[in-house]
């Protein structure tokens, strides 16, 4: 025992003495320098590079780690064995992302990298005003280095673009609508907002399906099209005018555009507004991804066709009773809390140099009588795409069928197909009456279906007899429907408005006799 002991105490004097030798032989200037050489020819035929993205920088959060986690998120796969799920603040959507020293490869442009999630303790703080995590994280990108130039041109842009994308299409989406009276809000906008919870979509629209398509491919070029509207130096903005009679679904397309798109909406009452220049305010704030909406646009202030105005009055006999002589094409004075939007300043809105203040965006108006309204708002870069949405057709009543009464094509009986394609274009009903009609029976699908079929014929052959038809009286209801908006809108003005101008044509009866 005693012998084992002593060759162990010589050997760790052999030991000790060899490293105080190297001490003296390699002082620590020089192992640092080898270490450096070595590195340096490791480097050298190492064919990789590294960089480092720490979630902070300093004080501040990076938003590359952020924009790096959740772009990875979009490519990590459900079936993984082991992931971490995040949820955002105002987010509908869980996301997947790597858990800790875990890798993921990803090609971009043929170019495969790989990433690795590098997560650590975080030494002991000293006293700090922000308290730093207990653990530091950080994603590590591995690349060649012939790809070096491409990857941090382009790749990491790509990233943040991306990351932007799927973070807004996780948001819920908002409906704007602008302050009544044009008051800020708290934080001194003048938009409120609420969450928007529309269901529809492309698929549940009852529509023809040619048309749809149409609108969808559209739609897609121009959220797609920012290149093609930076090189042609055009502002990237779209417009769209929906006209058609009432309840032939105008509003449920606007909805399936910012659901389809992942924008925001903007629903803008012009009869709050008071003037041109709270018009431009308004404009200003609204966020880029967004559709901008003026519903019966024909119906919020007088935007009349000016020449259908001039051949039939001359402008000799208008007088200061005459809307548009008076306050312009707005219809009432600023003062008394009406509004004096002019045509001009509603052409600016749409195509002026103030709409091109944000970019992506869509002007959307809705009307049931696109002839009333005058021809400079009409002509393309105001109101690009014309939509006529028209009564119910075949194909869109198949739709209605699926949507609400889970009737394929297939399982309904083909005569009585036939004799629902035969009655419906001359019926002539809209959407919204057929849904209505579906909704009350569609416990019993059968009876909604025959029911369907029975109240089409008799609005066929009420039309086809003598008299008044259904379109005349659908274009009645539409026109007393506009009156009473208008009544509604403002009923204090209008009555203020006639009064004047009867008291005027008396004293003017009075003056001649």
């Amino acid at each position: 025992m005693k012998e084992y002991w002593g060759s162990l105490a010589s050997i760790l004097g052999v030991l000790a003495f060899c490293q105080s030798l190297l001490q003296v032989l390699f002082p620590p200037e020089l192992r640092f320098a080898t270490v450096k050489l070595f590195n340096r020819i490791f480097n050298v035929f190492n064919s990789y590079c590294y960089f480092d993205i720490t979630e902070i920088d300093g004080v501040n959060t990076n938003e590359l780690y952020n924009a790096v986690q959740l772009y990875l998120s979009s490519s990590v796969s459900i079936s993984g064995s082991r992931l971490s799920l995040t949820r955002a603040l105002n987010s509908s959507v869980i996301t997947f992302g790597l858990t800790n020293n875990d890798t993921l490869f990803d090609t971009f442009n043929g170019v495969t990298v790989l990433w690795e999630h590098i997560v650590t303790q975080r030494q002991a703080q000293t006293f700090s005003w922000r308290p730093m995590p207990d653990e530091k994280r950080g994603f590590t990108l591995r690349i060649k280095k012939k790809d070096k130039s491409l990857i941090l041109d382009s790749y990491l842009d790509y990233i943040m673009e991306k990351a932007s994308d799927i973070r807004r299409k996780n948001e819920d989406r908002l409906l704007y609508t602008n302050s009544r009276g044009g008051s800020l809000d708290s934080r001194g906008h003048p938009w409120e907002s609420v969450p928007f919870k529309h269901p529809s979509t492309f698929e549940t629209l009852a529509m023809d399906p040619a048309k749809k398509a149409e609108i969808m491919e559209d739609l897609k070029d121009f959220a797609n099209g920012q290149s093609f509207y930076q090189k042609t130096g055009r502002a990237w903005k779209r417009g769209y005018l929906l006209y058609g009679p009432p309840g032939t679904g105008k509003s449920s397309m606007i909805a399936a555009m910012a659901n389809y798109l992942g924008y925001d909406i903007y629903d803008l009452e012009l009869t709050e507004v008071h003037n041109n220049s709270e018009l431009r305010k308004l404009l200003m704030k609204t966020s880029s991804k967004s559709i901008i909406v003026i519903e019966d646009i024909d119906c919020s202030i007088n935007l009349s066709n000016r020449k259908k105005g001039t051949a039939n009055s001359s402008s000799i006999g208008r007088s200061y009773c005459d809307p548009e002589m008076r306050s312009g094409p707005g219809g009432g004075t600023g003062d008394e809390g009406g509004n004096s939007i002019t045509l001009s300043g509603l052409l600016n809105f749409t195509d002026g140099l103030w709409s091109c203040c944000g970019s992506e965006r869509i002007f959307v108006f809705t009307t049931n009588h696109a002839d009333k309204l005058d021809p400079a708002l009409l002509r393309s870069g105001r109101m690009d795409m014309h939509v006529f949405m028209s009564y119910c057709s075949f194909p869109a009543l198949k739709i209605l069928l699926k949507n609400y009464l889970g009737h394929e094509e297939s399982e309904l009986d083909e005569g009585v197909l036939k004799e629902l394609e035969e009655v419906i274009a001359m019926a002539e009903m809209t959407p919204a009456d057929i849904s209505e009609l579906l909704i009350k029976n569609r416990r019993n699908k059968d009876k909604a279906v025959i029911e369907l079929l029975e109240a089409l014929k008799e609005r066929a052959e009420r039309k086809s007899k003598g008299g008044e038809s259904v379109r005349e009286k659908n274009l009645n209801d539409v026109e007393e429907e506009e009156q009473e908006k208008r009544a509604l809108e403002s009923p204090k003005e209008g009555r203020a408005f006639d009064d004047s101008c009867e008291k005027d044509e008396e004293d003017e009866e009075k003056k001649i006799e």
